[in-house]
């Protein structure tokens, strides 16, 4: 008995909500194959996509975060293979480790016939997330996980909330084929930030989200300014402030940088509109010599998928 899943990018923050927002991406993701073995505990049978991942158990997001399943339910000695075919790019600000860690931790909750909801899940995933970058944080985790726009009110308790998602929103997602690790992203920030910017940002953030509850698009990208973690990551990213003029000279909502970077995503209204507006931001990339690679879709509402 085999079972294969699918997790999904995310995109983190949504610029105006640093490790308490983000959304799924209809595409990339990451596939998981789970079945039986007759060893103990986790094992991993090959790995796709990538050479730069581990074997081992226990420095594998999706192995390491099935195995805390296991442990939990009381099930350390079933033994459990994993293939994992990763379609995303690594270190790429799309949840790259997040999305191994829910088709990891999905996978094997199937396998074992579903001892615990999607929800209950969120913390063993969270767990091989904090393996990767040191943080335990479900910006990343949860949407991939449940799928949506989530909203984190407190990440040591995992509070979350799932937000509305307005019927003409869509995401046009530019990864260009530069590396930033989410550890240097996070060194990168400042601890502090003054009374001034965090009225502003917190203004954003809640208008933000009414705007989610109202479809208003207008209230949308009014909101979408993002006061604090922008201007300090925007020097890892060539080019961004270019990108993201381009992005609302395009008519996007807003446009910010997707988790630790150097992704970047823009939020408009309308398929032909991201498309277009998408395309254009790729370009300036491309201009400069720097490869890059575009998606485009609505929000994934299903989060993690059984595929077969």
């Amino acid at each position: 008995m085999e079972i294969r899943v699918f997790a999904p990018a995310s995109v983190a923050n949504i610029g105006v909500g640093y490790d308490i927002l983000g959304f799924a991406l209809e595409s990339p993701g990451d596939e998981v194959v789970a079945r039986f073995s007759d060893g103990k505990g986790m094992s991993i049978g090959q790995i796709t996509g990538t050479n730069r991942l581990p074997f081992s158990p226990e420095k594998n997001t999706a192995t390491f975060s099935a195995q805390a399943l296991l442990n939990f339910l009381g099930k350390s000695e079933i033994g459990i293979e994993l293939d994992i075919h990763k379609k995303m790019p690594f270190g790429s600000g799309l949840g790259s480790s997040a999305a191994s860690a829910v088709a990891g931790v999905f996978a094997v909750n199937t396998l074992l016939g579903n001892p615990l909801t999607k929800k209950e899940l969120l913390h063993f995933a969270v767990l091989g997330e904090q393996l990767a970058d040191g943080s335990y944080h479900a910006d990343n985790v949860a949407p991939s996980l449940l799928g949506g726009i989530i909203l984190i009110r407190e990440n040591a308790t995992l509070d979350i909330t799932s937000l509305p998602i307005p019927d003409d929103l869509v995401a046009a997602v530019i990864y260009p084929e530069v590396e930033v690790l989410t550890r240097d992203s996070r060194n990168i920030l400042k601890p502090d930030i003054s009374l001034q910017k965090c009225i502003a940002q917190t203004g954003n953030l809640a208008s933000f989200i009414a705007g989610l509850y109202r479809s208003d698009y207008e209230l949308i990208g009014r909101s979408l300014t993002d006061h604090v973690i922008e201007p300090q990551r925007a020097v890892l990213i060539p080019h961004f402030y270019e990108i993201k003029n381009m992005a609302l000279k395009m008519d996007a909502l807003g446009c910010s940088i997707s988790g630790a970077g150097p992704s970047i995503f823009a939020l408009f209204k309308g398929e032909t509109a991201a498309q277009k507006g998408g395309m254009a931001m790729k370009n300036i990339f491309e201009v400069h010599g720097i490869p890059a690679t575009l998606y485009t879709g609505k929000i994934n509402q299903g989060g993690a998928v059984v595929l077969s």
